[in-house]
């Protein structure tokens, strides 16, 4: 009997690494893999082959040990439940569900221990995008009720500077004309940052249509260029062909890519760098991926959670709207927009819906 109940566990051990939706790792005392679950390898960006047998403090030898899955103090009994951690193998980012927990002999002593994680990451995303449309809801609608008001005046100071500024000009006031000219320039700063607000609320008049992807890129594409001059960045843009339609708002759509690929040019402003833009096709979620990709420092960990915040930025002149308005323009088609950034280099990816026919 006891034979045949071990017989049972060890076809239960075996088939749940093979086929159970969690990633599993499996650790000896001396810190080595004894064995690693399919969804492991995925999330992990390794080969099962090839990591198994390895110490893990050289499979993680190029993640910094305060953002590695899997910590020699486990072995010490440092054991967490249901701890939320977020995890990146260079190309796809994800919020994991993790558990761990020492193997003993019946002598007590420890001989092991493993690791077992969730991908939640849909969960994690559906409840961000709720905290954050309630928030933009809110910025939307004080926005909506404020932004005529704001205008009306602006719209009569910058007349009457208009009128001056000509006047200064005509009677040789070069310095005072200068002035005016500064004015004029923050007062259409102004407005700008007015219909950011504006559009933080859901657009009521989008003109919604089938559209190919690769042309709007296309049409972007010479202010891309002449933005990525200017800070010493190369572009290349690589289509896909044969993709099929989606329905959403031209103009708006252009706002959005223009919008992330200027970020990932003044991301590498500095030293220079290439902003890449290529398109990609899942079939079974019927979704057109269009992938940002600069060569720039990347983003922080810990500021990757905020950067779709209204309100939040770590430009000196950035008003911390523009990604939240992407976002809204991205969902209100159906879409989602996705970030990646480990050490170097950072991705955003535009996922669309595509239409049937």
């Amino acid at each position: 009997m006891r034979a045949q109940k071990l017989g049972l566990l060890q076809q239960f051990a075996g088939d749940f690494f093979r086929n159970a939706n969690m990633g599993i790792l499996l650790i000896n005392s001396e810190f080595q893999l004894v064995d690693i679950s399919e969804m492991a390898c995925k999330v992990l960006g390794i080969h099962r082959e090839e990591a198994v047998g390895r110490h893990l403090d050289d499979i993680f030898a190029g993640v910094p040990p305060e953002y590695r899955l899997v910590e020699r103090s486990l072995l010490e009994g440092n054991v967490v439940k249901n701890h939320a951690v977020s995890w990146s193998n260079g190309q796809e980012r994800y919020e994991l569900l993790l558990d761990s927990s020492l193997l003993q002999d019946e002598a007590g002593n420890t001989v092991g221990a493993y690791v077992m994680f969730k991908d939640v990451s849909n969960l994690r995303s559906l409840e961000q995008q709720v905290q954050r449309s309630d928030r933009l809801a809110m910025i939307g609608q004080i926005a909506a009720g404020t932004a005529h008001e704001i205008r009306n005046p602006l719209t009569s100071i910058k007349g009457f500077l208009q009128v001056l500024q000509k006047t200064l000009e005509q009677i040789g006031m070069v310095k005072e004309r200068g002035y005016a000219e500064l004015m004029l320039t923050e007062i259409n700063r102004i407005n700008e940052l007015v219909s950011e607000f504006l559009l933080l609320s859901k657009p009521k008049h989008a003109k919604l249509g089938k559209l190919q992807v690769d042309n709007v890129i296309r049409e972007i594409l010479p202010i891309i260029h002449n933005e990525a001059i200017l800070h010493g960045v190369t572009v290349t843009y690589r289509p896909k062909s044969g993709l099929r339609p989606i329905v959403a708002d031209r103009e708006l759509l252009k706002q959005v890519f223009i919008n992330i690929c200027k970020n990932g040019i003044e991301a590498m402003s500095a030293e220079g760098g290439v902003l890449s833009i290529t398109e990609s096709v899942d079939e079974d979620d019927q979704r057109l991926h269009v992938h940002i990709k600069d060569t720039g420092p990347g983003i922080p960990a810990f500021l990757i959670d905020k950067i779709f915040d209204p309100f939040f930025t770590t430009k000196e002149e950035g008003t911390g709207l523009g990604l939240a308005v992407c976002q809204r323009i991205v969902h209100d088609i159906g879409g989602s927009i996705r970030v990646s950034s480990k050490g170097f280099g950072t991705t955003f990816t535009i996922s669309l819906p595509y239409t049937a026919t």
